[in-house]
């Protein structure tokens, strides 16, 4: 997996966190198959079509936090996530 410092776009941008679509018991395989990216102060409420269910691994880069909610339109229980 990236490091969570190292998470930016191709341009350079900063990146708030990075989800990934595989996963593995070993480390070095992790974070794998597709991404989806999550911008800096991004508010999403609903996962992108054929997204949700799907997310397996991700990475939270520094100074930031991922929050999800368990049901769509940020409904239900909430996890935090950070570096």
């Amino acid at each position: 997996c990236p490091a969570p410092s190292s998470l930016r776009t191709a341009n350079g941008t900063r990146v708030c966190a990075q989800l990934y679509t595989k996963n593995s018991p070993y480390y070095d395989e992790c974070c794998a198959g597709k991404s989806l990216v999550v911008g800096c102060g991004a508010d999403v409420p609903y996962m992108p079509l054929k997204w949700s269910g799907s997310v397996s691994s991700l990475v939270v880069g520094t100074r930031c936090e991922l929050t999800v909610w368990s049901r769509a339109g940020k409904r239900g229980m909430t996890r935090r996530f950070g570096a």
